[in-house]
């Protein structure tokens, strides 16, 4: 009797451990942060304490008049090429640290550094970063056949590739990231009031992550773009398919 008492016994510890399991497995899908590339710095730029660079970010910015202005390190990219032919991480990337268990909304305009000959892929960018392997960007970039347009990059172990609206006749557009800690989703504008949805995914991203600029020239010896009016707040946005 005794034996069938212990049976029974073990049996409600093992089920009370399956019931346990979804909600310790869900808490288990936030990745925890990786910091091999990250390096500390101090700047401060509109008001944003940037305390972490990757490839020398902090040293390839400078601000004037609320102007941030960041220079690419020449012919660098941070791509990992699902075909493994064409991956870089070479580009300087400034970054802010948030608590990802907090809403936040980050936005600023982006001037990208296009050039008139050349320049492939120059662009501004937006940077998600929470470890090498884990991380999303969000570019004004000189396309293909020489366009200016929207593109976003998700990499989880390796990236993917998204073309998003051509926006030539625009110099500067504005970008929008915010997350309820839930939902995280990206925006472009041309006047910072109307947005459009570029890409939302569920927010899988570690407790501590860090938000950043970027000015990448994967195929040329220069991109100067620029920054104005960047923010960082401690909300989301209301609708997450209208951006407000």
């Amino acid at each position: 009797m005794k034996k069938i008492y212990l049976a029974f016994a073990m049996l409600l510890t093992m089920t009370a451990c399956t019931q346990n399991k979804p909600s310790q497995q869900a808490e288990s899908n936030k990745t925890e942060v990786g910091d091999n590339k990250l390096a500390d710095c101090d700047i401060t730029l509109n008001g944003i304490h940037f305390t972490k660079s990757i490839n020398g970010g902090d040293k390839l910015v400078t601000d004037s008049s609320a102007i941030i202005t960041v220079r690419a390190n020449p012919n660098a990219d941070f791509f990992i090429d699902p075909n493994e032919k064409i991956s870089q991480d070479d580009a300087g990337i400034l970054l802010t640290e948030v608590d990802n268990t907090k809403p936040f909304t980050f936005k600023g305009k982006v001037t990208s550094g296009f050039l008139k000959e050349g320049g492939l892929y120059n662009a501004a960018t937006f940077f998600v970063f929470a470890n090498d392997t884990l991380w999303q960007k969000l570019c004004f970039e000189q396309g293909d056949h020489g366009e200016h347009r929207i593109v976003s990059v998700r990499t989880i172990g390796t990236s993917d590739d998204n073309n998003h609206d051509v926006v030539d006749s625009a110099k500067s557009v504005y970008f929008k990231i915010s997350s309820d800690t839930h939902t995280i989703a990206s925006y472009f504008s041309l006047d910072g009031q109307e947005w459009q949805m570029v890409r939302i995914y569920r927010n899988n991203y570690p407790q501590k992550l860090y938000l950043g600029i970027c000015s990448q020239a994967p195929q040329a010896e220069e991109c100067v773009s620029t920054f104005e009016e960047l923010s960082l707040n401690t909300d989301n946005v209301d609708d997450f398919r209208m951006g407000n």
